[in-house]
């Protein structure tokens, strides 16, 4: 199991000694929205509450371990609630189990009409309700709109938590009824040190960190992804080589995403600023302006399209020969 990272818990102390009955928990992915959100769940709802959190060892501690809290609502796609072990409705999961649709990626407007249900209850151990939303971006405007009047009229014991990766995304309506937060980036040593106690290899820690351009939780993902981070330092001059092998175990958004890593890093290099995820020695010589914001502007269209089920062979020969073309392209 991860141990809590350090400059998750300071923020969890912060937001626990302030009041509010909606939080919006705002920053780029890997910072651990999802985990400081359901930190604060555990401690709203705790029978023994510290300053520091959730005790851990009461009755409401042990029904989140075991995903069955009465008083929570957890709020997700059905994809990311069962990657996290958490269950789906009733109805949900059996018209997934009989194959009459796939689970959503997105959150569900059956879902929140649930949540708004819930909302009405009484607390069941008389501590409160939460509702948690993660990623609260993964509304669409019928879902949002749904949550709208629950969130600005909540019952008096009621509380939300909304963990977003893209906040920009969000209604206005929705963002200006909620408490912000702006997630927290660690320092490097700090980061580097709960990466080794996760099960990284010291020697692995700053190249992890960089191929996540800063985001431990990212960082940690691809290590247990089984990315070495030596192969990914030869990236740039593989796809400058054409080489379809160096992202043949990659899935399309995958390869898609560490393309738009190593085109921001030649753009920024092209620019005379310091590269991100990349050591400088690492990147081929810098192509034209014009090329790579081109390839960047194919890889923002690619992104948005990357989950349709299109042959994924054929699609990584397609991203390789785009960023061949664009690495030795020169002004």
């Amino acid at each position: 199991m991860s141990t809590i990272a350090p400059w998750l818990a300071a923020q969890s102390r912060q937001l626990l000694a302030q009041r509010g009955h909606a939080w919006l928990l705002q920053g780029p992915s890997g910072l651990g929205q999802y985990e400081l959100g359901l930190g604060l769940a555990r401690a709203w709802l705790c029978d023994q509450p510290t300053a520091q959190g959730a005790c851990g060892n009461c009755a409401s501690c042990h029904s989140f371990d075991v995903r069955a809290h009465t008083d929570l609502c957890v709020l997700m796609p059905e994809t990311i609630m069962l990657e996290l072990g958490w269950p789906l409705g009733e109805q949900a999961q059996k018209d997934i189990d009989d194959k009459k649709r796939k689970p959503s990626k997105e959150i569900r407007v059956d879902a929140m009409r649930d949540a708004v249900e819930f909302a009405q209850r009484t607390s069941g151990r008389g501590r409160g309700k939460v509702v948690l939303v993660y990623p609260a971006e993964r509304m669409n405007n019928v879902t949002a709109n749904t949550l709208l009047k629950t969130l600005e009229e909540p019952a008096g014991d009621l509380r939300f938590v909304l963990a977003s990766e893209a906040a920009h995304q969000l209604l206005p309506t929705i963002r200006s009824r909620c408490l912000a937060h702006t997630m927290a980036w660690p320092g490097q040593e700090e980061a580097e040190a709960w990466l080794q106690d996760n099960g990284a290899k010291p020697a692995d820690a700053p190249a992890l960190l960089r191929a996540a351009g800063g985001r431990p939780d990212d960082a940690l993902a691809f290590a247990r992804a089984g990315r070495d981070p030596k192969v990914w330092s030869l990236l740039p001059r593989a796809m400058a080589r054409g080489d379809n092998a160096a992202l043949a175990d990659w899935t399309p958004a995958e390869a898609v995403s560490a393309l738009q890593k190593l085109c921001h890093d030649l753009i920024a290099a092209r620019a005379g600023a310091a590269p991100r995820f990349f050591q400088p020695a690492d990147l081929p010589p810098p192509a034209s302006f014009g090329a790579l914001t081109s390839w960047a502007r194919e890889l923002s269209r690619t992104a948005r399209t990357v989950e349709h089920p299109f042959n994924a062979g054929l699609m990584l020969e397609a991203l390789v020969s785009q960023a061949r073309s664009a690495l030795n392209s020169r002004s």
